[in-house]
């Protein structure tokens, strides 16, 4: 990724979003059965450090697990982004889709890929992890809902 900031909105512009620099050009797909709940069929994001992310508007956000909230605009309810709560300076999971600069970036991972919709399956060749790798490798994920 280039070191120039990008800038961002929601649907209704109600909420703007900008990043003095993401940490990465590359977007991580999960597939889990939370996400797909959120998201309608597979959540994508981009990381972006906590220091570096500057929001205006109204923002609801979900405490959806123990350790993380997820945030959509109050407005048109557009996804923004997770992220764990458990610290202050936690990374933002940004929803690649507010910014025009990521329509142009590459999957780098995805996760929870047994669990795809078979309408959300994603071809090419990055990396790609089970829902019980991903969880023997992250003890703090209690486990996929059904």
């Amino acid at each position: 990724m280039t070191n120039k900031p990008i800038t961002g909105h929601c649907l209704c512009s109600a909420v703007t979003i900008h990043v003095d620099r993401a940490k990465g050009h590359d977007v991580g797909a999960c597939h889990c059965r939370m996400c797909q709940r959120w998201s309608g069929g597979l959540f994508l994001a981009f990381n972006a450090a906590a220091g570096s992310v500057h929001v205006s508007g109204e923002v609801t956000r979900y405490a959806s697990s123990e350790f993380a909230e997820r945030a959509f605009c109050a407005t048109c309810g557009s996804s923004l982004w997770i992220r764990d709560t458990d610290r202050d300076d936690a990374d933002y999971e940004l929803m690649p889709g507010l910014f025009d600069e990521a329509r142009d970036w590459g999957l780098e991972s995805e996760i929870y890929v047994d669990r795809a919709l078979a309408s959300a399956r994603l071809a090419g060749d990055h990396r790609r992890v089970t829902r019980a790798e991903y969880e023997a490798q992250n003890s703090f994920v209690e486990g996929d809902n059904p």
